[in-house]
Formats: C-alpha cells, structure tokens, sequence
C-alpha cells in the first residue's frame, strides 16, 4: 500500500469492522442502497474513509448520524467496535426516543403473539362492522 491509502479503508469495511452490519456484503448492499451517506452524500462500497469523516446510516427504524474516529479493517469485540466513531449527542437522543415509543406502542398491541385466534377474529369483525 502506498503512504497515501494507509490511512483510509473502504466504507462497507468499516460499517462491518464498527459492527453496524453483520456482513460485509450486507453493509455493502445498504451502502449502494443509500441507506449510508457519506459528507451528506450517497457512496459506493469501495469509496475510501478517512479519520473526521461524518456518515449517516439508517437501519431500519434508527438513524445514526456519526464521525469517524478511527480506521479498523478487522472486526473485533462490541467495546472495541464502539470506540471507532462518535455519534452525535442529537441522534443518540432521538434514535433513544424511538426505540421508547417503539417498545411502548409493542406494549400496547394486544396481538403480541403472532396469528390472532379465532374468536380475536371474530372480534375484529364485529369491531370493523360497527363502525361502518
């Protein structure tokens, strides 16, 4: 490697070394499908990180918008995989925020347990006709 790439690793590399993804072609597939920017732009796979650099990904419900503090190609522990960004005070607030309401309206579904009986959807019906 010259002097000039040493200091950077491609972007689907790092989301999987930080842990943000499972695999390496799964954080490849959310970065060509724009669910990662980087600078507040879309990437591709290979675009190389450097150190300073802002990302915003989204998975799922969470949004994580983050600078880059270190460079890792190597996937190791969660504590170690933490260290390899900041997350700004405003996103781990607001991703905080969702995960409550998400668990809180989880709480209050009555069908938490997959396939409503028969008489739930006997229920449901009778529900459904009475407001028509």
């Amino acid at each position: 490697m010259t002097d000039e790439t040493e200091d950077r690793v491609r972007i689907d590399k790092w989301l999987w070394a930080a842990r943000f993804f499972r695999t390496r072609s799964i954080a490849a597939a959310a970065v060509e499908g724009g669910k990662v920017q980087l600078n507040g732009e879309r990437t591709k796979p290979s675009k190389l990180l450097k150190v300073g650099d802002s990302l915003n990904v989204r998975i799922g419900p969470y949004n994580w918008e983050i600078s880059v503090a270190t460079l890792s190609e190597r996937r190791g522990r969660a504590a170690e995989a933490q260290k390899l960004y900041q997350e700004t005070p405003e996103s781990r607030r607001v991703r905080e925020e969702r995960a409550a309401t998400l668990k809180a309206e989880h709480q209050s579904n009555p069908f938490l347990k997959g396939r409503p009986t028969k008489k739930a959807r006997r229920d449901l019906i009778r529900l459904k006709q009475r407001h028509r």
